[in-house]
């Protein structure tokens, strides 16, 4: 009896605790989201429908979806795995201290630093993984009913995660995932790859692409630790991030950041083919990041139908966009409503967040300014998708221009960039600066 009233005090502490955060940091207290039956909802490329019974063609009425493909990938069953298993990254304390700081957590100025690694981890998923990969333990955790762990639960987790740090600089300890009888070796070899793919973006000075990086790359951009990172800035540092990462697995990819909302063909081909030049075989996978506006004050809804395309790919990581405290990861629609993971709403503080509900909002609330992500992995598939997505735009805008364009050739043949990529001991060059800096107040060109 004495330890059942012990998880009591706990289980309500954990509750007043999310309430009182959420109250601290301007969050909306939403624990559900009511989806439409009569309507297919896409999860990053994916189509749902709830009325239906297994995967087939999806019948149009002659609306928007026409436009879009309608192969159904399951229903509500299949779309709540699909999205257990998306990487949901939250604001966290008591973390080790950020150096040139006193800060142990990124609650309220972190947003967009974490939807950016959420929008990385979904192409690190795409290029391990592949999109048809679910986690298979998702249903099972979504059954323990996560709103109501006491605290000791959520340690215990946390803890379970941040072991993979010690594994990845321990290999031995990842030399096997936990026991199932019925892992094949293919399963066996994702669950590693997922669990590795979660400790680059553990909240500790080693992890690749976790806050105390991030935040080192962007110091060269002129950011500290407790400021606001726009979207565009974010772009950029997941690029360094990148770049700078050490571990073998991550030599095949490589990020390409749009630059004044233009993707110059040649400059992508490039950094793909890079392993050719340095005697290696093959070719990197691309992870392209375009930095745009959506309006001016407010986001115009003649892009509705673009950013609806695009969230149709599968190759599509996501978008991310707000201004401070009001930045989401947006990975899907239904009608003209987005579906997003908002890094904002943390119950436990974890690195992983596994709620089994997934986020809604109307896209005429969404904030203009954000960054659209999508994932090549051959120097073909990029070519294939900017063709797609070259159509989509043309079609899809009414207005002058398009909302990004991709062009032939190398930027500096347009004489919008000059001089060496990389300074020696410098990680940004003197043109990137600028750059960021501009993207630091978030001013775009307005076409």
């Amino acid at each position: 009896m004495e330890a059942t009233g012990t998880d009591e005090v706990e289980k309500i502490k954990s509750k007043f605790m999310s309430a009182w955060h959420n109250m601290k940091y301007s969050w909306v207290l939403k624990t559900k989201t009511y989806f439409s039956r009569n309507s297919p909802v896409f999860l990053l490329g994916k189509c749902y429908h709830f009325k239906t019974e297994e995967s087939g063609e999806l019948s149009t009425d002659g609306s928007s979806f026409d436009k879009i493909s309608t192969e159904i990938s399951g229903n509500v069953e299949e779309f709540r795995k699909d999205f257990i298993s998306r990487i949901w990254l939250t604001y966290r304390e008591e973390f080790p201290q950020i150096k040139g700081s006193a800060l142990t957590t990124d609650c309220g100025w972190g947003c967009t630093l974490r939807t950016g690694q959420m929008l990385l981890a979904q192409g690190l998923m795409l290029h391990f993984l592949g999109r048809a990969w679910v986690w298979p333990e998702a249903l099972a955790m979504d059954s323990c009913d996560s709103e109501s762990w006491p605290s000791s639960t959520v340690r215990k987790l946390t803890a379970s995660l941040e072991a993979s740090l010690t594994a990845e600089r321990d290999p031995r300890l990842l030399a096997r995932p936990p026991a199932r009888r019925d892992w094949d070796g293919t399963e066996s070899r994702n669950e590693l790859y997922h669990r590795k793919i979660i400790s680059w973006f553990g909240d500790s000075p080693l992890a690749a692409f976790g806050l105390h990086q991030l935040i080192e790359y962007g110091k060269k951009s002129g950011k500290m630790a407790g400021d606001w990172y726009g979207p565009a800035v974010v772009a950029h540092i997941l690029r360094k991030a990148v770049e700078e990462a050490r571990d073998p697995e991550l030599q095949g990819v490589t990020v390409y950041v749009a630059q004044d909302c233009t993707v110059y063909s040649s400059d992508v081909i490039d950094r793909q083919c890079s392993f050719v030049a340095s005697g290696k075989a093959g070719t990197k996978a691309v992870i392209i990041l375009v930095p745009v506006r959506l309006g001016g004050e407010r986001t115009n809804t003649d892009y509705l139908e673009f950013v609806k395309g695009i969230l149709s790919l599968e190759y599509c990581v996501g978008i991310i966009g707000g201004r401070p405290k009001q930045s989401y990861y947006f990975a899907g629609f239904q009608d003209d409503s987005l579906i997003y993971m908002d890094p904002h709403y943390c119950q436990s503080f974890v690195d992983v967040s596994i709620k089994d509900f997934p986020l809604e909002m109307s896209f005429k609330k969404m904030d203009p300014s954000c960054t659209i992500g999508f994932y090549c992995r051959t120097v073909q598939d990029f070519e294939k998708a900017s063709e797609e997505i070259t159509k989509m735009l043309k079609s899809s805008s009414k207005e002058k221009y398009p909302l990004f364009t991709f062009v032939k050739g190398h930027s500096r043949d347009y004489d919008f960039a000059s001089g060496p990529l990389h300074e020696e001991n410098d990680l940004f060059s003197e043109d990137e600066k600028k750059r960021l800096k501009r993207f630091s107040t978030e001013e775009f060109v307005l076409l």
